[in-house]
């Protein structure tokens, strides 16, 4: 057990269990992750012969029945990331726990696809052969368990659910999770993927628009794909070099060539898109046709990005 920098009214309960569990203390709080990954140290140190690890929250949500549920499928399966899955859709479910996880829930699985039904369950069983590489994953607080999640596909992990009892006391007040700031810090990558496509899409609408001026009066038929192609180009490797070393942080070696293919058929894809529409609806308003073609390619890039251009063990 992690006390994880618990004020000193609450010494006497950690000093009843010492005598039947290791507690392990912070002197400040930490934060989860931290306090999670201190627990997963000290496992290694001392048991890691054994089939793995349970993790469980303090805040009374677990039964004691789920959590030998996800201990014995943790044992049956040996190597499989065990969630103790709620069901959101009790009807003792506070309606903020209810739709933050269900709409946490559809994001997370549409930009990583990771498909779980609760993201945010702290009653898991994790084999020991996947601590020391889930111990080396970012964060710190309550992003650390979302985190954890968004690496299984990269690390080949593998994920089984077992459906456990939805409790919630006090209509859940007893939770830390901050839906705004800790959404946020869950989120990260999507954000800094969010700014560096910012960034390259105001040099590509720029330019774009720049070099369509260019052309328009020589080369009308070909305007929109010349100006779509210098455009990209210029803003391209901005964005990849943004997105390699900021973004997903790869070292992938074959990342520069898998982006560019990318690149290109996206480009001829928008330049295609932008033409038919353009010609369709009259000669007037190429930006913002642009503007929302690129918007929906935009999605669909950033999964395509995450999971082959730098995905994880690549070469």
């Amino acid at each position: 057990m992690v006390n994880d920098g618990s004020t000193k009214e609450y010494d006497k309960y950690f000093e009843q269990i010492k005598s039947k569990v290791i507690v392990l203390k912070h002197a400040v709080n930490l934060g989860k992750g931290r306090a999670l990954k201190t627990g997963f140290n000290e496992y290694l140190k001392k048991f890691e012969n054994k089939a793995g690890v349970i993790t469980v929250d303090s805040d009374g949500q677990h039964k004691v029945n789920d959590i030998k549920k996800v201990s014995k499928k943790l044992v049956e399966l040996g190597d499989t990331l065990i969630l103790g899955s709620r069901n959101f859709d009790d009807k003792n479910v506070p309606f903020k726990s209810k739709y933050g996880n269900k709409i946490t829930r559809a994001i997370f699985s549409f930009l990583t696809g990771v498909k779980v039904k609760d993201t945010q369950t702290g009653l898991r069983g994790i084999p020991t052969k996947y601590i020391k590489t889930l111990m080396n994953i970012p964060g710190e607080r309550f992003e650390y368990e979302m985190n954890m999640l968004m690496y299984t596909k990269n690390d080949n992990i593998n994920i089984e659910e077992e459906e456990i009892e939805t409790v919630y006391i006090q209509e859940n007040k007893s939770s830390h999770f901050n839906p705004l700031t800790d959404s946020l810090r869950i989120y990260l990558i999507f954000l800094k993927y969010i700014f560096a496509s910012a960034i390259s899409f105001v040099i590509d609408i720029s330019l774009y628009k720049l070099f369509f001026n260019i052309f328009i009066n020589t080369m009308v038929t070909y305007a929109i794909t010349i100006a779509t192609v210098l455009a990209r180009i210029i803003s391209s490797f901005i964005n990849y070099k943004i997105n390699k070393n900021t973004v997903f942080k790869s070292s992938t070696k074959s990342s520069i060539i898998k982006y560019y293919i990318l690149c290109i058929i996206q480009m001829f894809i928008s330049a295609g898109l932008v033409s038919y529409i353009f010609n369709l609806i009259g000669q007037n308003g190429e930006v913002i046709i642009k503007i929302i073609v690129d918007i929906i390619l935009f999605f669909i890039n950033f999964k395509i990005q995450k999971e082959w251009v730098f995905k994880k063990g690549g070469k």
